[in-house]
């Protein structure tokens, strides 16, 4: 027997004990399986080698080291993560992204539309970081860009460049993948990119500031899920922060994190899982494992995002560079897939305000290296709110 019909054997017979731990009411359909889109099969590939449902469209936004068409900014390499935020100037809407680079080469960079779409502006917004890879919005406005790194930070930022970036040193020192904030509980879930990583949350001195607070690491014991502070978030003492706390729970590459209606999903990379910590309950389901579905759709799982219909939006970093929808109903299928870029990765995905358009990158683009990263916009019919 294979390890996928063994996994699902399991998850069949005995429910989430061989998981270490429970099914709640609310996840009973869980993890998702192979099924068909809402919005129907993919067709060829556009101009851009873009495989689209029937009614989408994309476009290209933006290419590293080139000049962002209607604007004098050079658009930075290896984009990764991205969120979208409301333009208090006006009508549009901006969308940041960040530049998985070297030593002092990182940062994140922002491009502003105006209502009707079109790009007015680009311009950074971080600079002289390292390793930005993914990272999250605020309630308050604000983008959490996080590096990648041993002892990476986390840096608050402004997504219209008026206001300086800060460095939030209370949110601890590890490798730093993505953040979801969660405006229930008052707290900020942290994603660590490494074999034996962590999953942590922040808990603020004072919702809507940053600048103090507590780090903690979840943690299980006899399968009953918990959390503890962190006692050197800074890892000064030469202990990094996984290792602080006996009982830790360990994940296998923390990727994507997003939060949504008292649920943080995150992913992980090293065995291709989107993990559902329910916070009421404070229990942990599995929302998809590729191992427990036939033909699995979603490989090399990495950044997350929702729309308003409850769709969970997974970007693949390998498989066949697609993005792939996870719907309320537990089906899983791609939405996208982009063509003759196997050396590439998706990243970055994530909703206009307004939800009818939606933005990522592919981080190497077509020539596989950090110079040649693509940024692209799709609209159409996506579905509404339930």
């Amino acid at each position: 027997m294979d390890r996928r019909t063994l996994l699902r054997s399991a998850v069949v017979g005995t429910g989430a004990v061989a998981f270490g731990f429970t099914m709640t009411r609310t996840s009973l359909a869980y993890p998702a399986k192979s099924g068909p889109s809402p919005y129907g099969p993919l067709q060829a590939a556009d101009a851009n080698g873009i495989m689209l449902s029937a009614g989408f469209t994309s476009r290209v936004i933006a290419r590293s080291g080139r000049t962002v068409p209607g604007t004098s900014y050079t658009w930075h390499g290896a984009p990764d993560g991205g969120a979208c935020f409301a333009d208090s100037a006006g009508d549009g809407w901006i969308y940041v992204s960040n530049a998985e680079l070297g030593s002092g080469t990182g940062g994140a960079s922002a491009l502003r539309f105006s209502g009707g779409g079109e790009v007015t502006d680009a311009y950074r917004i971080l600079s002289g970081t390292t390793r930005n890879c993914a990272g999250g919005a605020t309630p308050w406005q604000t983008w959490l860009s996080c590096e990648e790194t041993t002892r990476g930070h986390v840096y608050e930022t402004d997504p219209t460049g008026a206001g300086d970036a800060v460095r939030r040193d209370a949110m601890g020192r590890f490798q730093h993948e993505a953040a979801a904030c969660d405006p229930d509980l008052h707290v900020v879930y942290l994603t660590e990119d490494e074999p034996d990583g962590a999953f942590y949350r922040f808990v603020p001195g004072s919702w809507g500031s940053l600048d103090a607070g507590v780090l903690q690491v979840l943690t299980e014991s006899d399968g009953t899920l918990s959390w503890a502070d962190v006692p050197d978030p800074a890892a000064s003492g030469g202990t990094q922060t996984r290792d602080q706390v006996p009982g830790t729970k360990r994940f296998d590459g923390g990727e994507g994190c997003y939060y949504r209606d008292g649920t943080c999903f995150f992913t992980t990379k090293g065995d291709n899982r989107v993990w559902a910590y329910e916070t009421g309950p404070g229990t942990l389901v599995l929302a998809y494992d590729d191992n427990l579905t036939d033909s699995p759709p979603l490989t090399g799982v990495d950044n997350i995002t929702g729309a308003a219909a409850g769709d969970l939006y997974v970007a693949e970093d390998g498989g066949n560079m697609e993005i792939c929808l996870i719907t309320p109903d537990d089906i899983v299928a791609p939405f996208l897939r982009i063509t003759g870029q196997s050396g590439s990765e998706i990243c970055g995905p994530a909703f206009s305000p307004a939800g009818d358009r939606l933005y990522f990158s592919s981080q190497r683009g077509t020539s596989g290296s950090s110079s040649g990263g693509i940024t692209y916009e799709v609209t159409g019919p996506f579905r509404s709110a339930a």
